[in-house]
């Protein structure tokens, strides 16, 4: 079986499965093929031994059938390992030739609709189709209702957007009012409408920093933490990211040494485990843990 006929039956078979439910001509849609390609496909999982289900015009494969198991096994990733792993490769130097392969080949079946409909729930989901459209068609998007966080002022926001965080909690775009790309949370969206102008702004697009506890800014503080055990492993899986950042000291003992944006995100883990951790070279982070306790202490 060649590659590209490899790839599609393997999204397919990713699509069949989702929480999401498709018809044919969604499925078609897709995965940029006929209705007839489509029905092809499906008859050949018929034949491997796969039970096809059928609801009104859905369908979908039965993940009780013979050796689905053992074949997801080796071609389904949880959404969140998907989107971990596409967020690490952006992570990998422009100049390393394996990163646009790694891409091509994590995309090739999970890509950003199938995502969203399996990461995204509720009232958000149709804002991230839309902005994934805009992303995809390379086009301007109106950001209605778009609720700031610096004072809760709601107004509508002329954007371009063009990437996003783990997990879509936010939208990376290009701000043609303040010449800037900026992150916006999803969550604070109204709604979203596609325009028809194309992106004016494309060699302006650019992704800031965002650290390990999935903070931005413009400024990079360096922090060092001894961390034991129990911090150790709750840091990694809550920001599997911080991951890399991880080396062992001694026993029961490892060094978190990365950058933060600010520190309300590591100060907030922090403060939830400090009979775990210790400040090893980070005095904005002690003055910062300070200010916090003393704060709520007042309170």
């Amino acid at each position: 079986m060649d590659q590209p006929k490899l790839e599609r039956l393997l999204r397919l078979m990713k699509l069949l499965t989702a929480n999401t439910t498709y018809n044919v001509d969604q499925l078609a849609e897709r995965l940029r093929m006929s209705r007839r390609t489509v029905y092809r496909y499906i008859d050949t999982f018929r034949e491997a031994g796969f039970v096809i289900k059928k609801s009104g015009d859905c369908i979908r494969l039965d993940k009780e059938s013979p050796h689905f198991r053992d074949i997801s096994q080796l071609v389904h990733f949880t959404e969140e390992e998907a989107v971990i792993l596409r967020s690490a490769i952006e992570n990998i130097d422009d100049t390393n030739l394996l990163k646009q392969n790694l891409k091509r080949k994590l995309c090739s079946v999970y890509d950003n609709r199938t995502l969203a409909d399996t990461v995204v729930r509720g009232k958000n989901a149709p804002n991230i189709r839309r902005l994934i459209e805009a992303i995809e068609e390379r086009r301007q998007a109106v950001l209605h209702g778009y609720q700031s966080a610096h004072g809760g002022e709601v107004r509508d926001r002329l954007v371009e957007p063009f990437a996003f965080t783990t997990n879509y909690v936010q939208v990376w775009c290009f701000d043609p009012e303040d010449g800037a790309s900026k992150l916006f949370k999803t969550a604070r969206i109204g709604s979203v409408e596609v325009t028809n102008t194309p992106w004016e702004h494309a060699a302006d697009h650019a992704e800031g920093f965002i650290d390990v506890f999935r903070m931005h800014g413009e400024h990079r503080t360096r922090v060092r933490l001894e961390l034991g055990m129990l911090a150790c492993n709750l840091l990694c899986e809550e920001y599997p990211l911080a991951e890399r950042d991880i080396r062992p000291l001694r026993r029961g003992r490892w060094l978190l040494d990365t950058e933060v944006a600010g520190m309300a995100g590591v100060g907030r883990f922090v403060v939830g485990l400090l009979d775990d951790i210790r400040i090893v070279d980070s005095p904005e982070l002690t003055d910062y843990l300070r200010e916090y306790l003393r704060k709520n202490a007042l309170e």
